[in-house]
């Protein structure tokens, strides 16, 4: 099943002790890249959340909120920094012993100094990132649903766009050799009017050599057959799933490389502008192939 990398998924989950709401947004990247938020007691356990994440996800650039609550002052890992606030409050008192003022400090203005409180850096409880990992799971689940929508959805433009690629293809290989009889009975003919204008015997021969290496020239047939090929294989690709984009992504530019060398060789406005369309019809392939994983 193809997958997109972007999507967006969302967990609430809750219970006595406090609320975890875990949200997850991912866009295209050419490797997996997590950006974390969490709160500072977990930070310290992001490697063993990260094995968690590529479980769901092996590309892509992802960012990952946990908005954490609880109403337990115990859970909340937070403490004040009483040897900074016991030394701010000594040097109040020592500044007003000095000018000889009264000194009765207001203890609760110490909550509106943020510098005095931090949070713990102590190891979180292991039940408490079991249950903060289940959060995860669960938005990283709704997550991947969102990104398979996503990617289910450019799967089936694709395959439709490659519909018309390959139509075009056809009208290639039928125009390719009238193109190629028409240019080589023209080289012939005038050929055949230089050497006579310049009263000159033309050898049958030499003229049928100069013919079949114009011919070899003009011939498409080979990047035509490899054309059909790749086309078989995006299709393969996009049907079959598991990770394709990169496959998808290089299988597109040997695809671009022989359509430009049909382009090339053809030297016909008819082919020219099918091969224009061809191309134009390409890139909105390989913009939406960058979406996928």
């Amino acid at each position: 099943m193809p997958k997109s990398m972007t999507g967006y998924g969302r967990s609430r989950l809750e219970n006595d002790a406090f609320t975890q709401t875990w949200e997850i947004r991912g866009i295209n990247s050419r490797f997996l890249d997590l950006k974390w938020r969490l709160p500072l007691f977990l930070r310290c356990r992001e490697t063993q959340l990260e094995k968690v994440v590529r479980e769901y996800a092996t590309r892509g650039r992802i960012e990952i909120h946990l908005h954490f609550q609880s109403p337990r002052p115990e859970i909340q890992h937070i403490s004040l920094n009483r040897p900074v606030a016991l030394a701010m409050l000594g040097q109040l008192a020592d500044l007003a012993g000095e000018l000889d003022a009264p000194f009765s400090p207001d203890v609760n203005r110490l909550l509106s100094v943020t510098a005095l409180w931090q949070e713990d850096l102590d190891e979180p409880d292991p039940g408490l990132v079991e249950s903060l990992t289940q959060g995860l799971r669960a938005a990283l689940a709704d997550f991947a649903s969102s990104r398979s929508r996503e990617g289910e959805s450019t799967a089936r433009d694709i395959l439709a766009r490659l519909s018309r690629l390959d139509a075009w293809r056809e009208e290639l290989f039928r125009q390719a050799p009238d193109v190629k009889r028409e240019k080589t009975e023209a080289l012939l003919t005038r050929l055949r009017t230089v050497m006579d204008k310049a009263g000159a015997e033309a050898s049958e021969e030499r003229l049928l050599q100069e013919a079949a290496i114009l011919a070899d020239r003009l011939d498409v047939s080979e990047e035509l057959s490899r054309l059909c090929g790749h086309l078989e294989r995006l299709r393969r690709l996009l049907t079959d799933g598991g990770e394709m984009g990169k496959k998808l992504d290089f299988l597109i530019q040997e695809t671009f490389r022989e359509i430009n060398t049909c382009g090339n060789k053809a030297q016909n406005m008819d082919i020219s502008r099918i091969v224009v369309d061809f191309k134009a019809e390409l890139e909105k392939c390989r913009e939406q192939v960058q979406n996928l994983e």
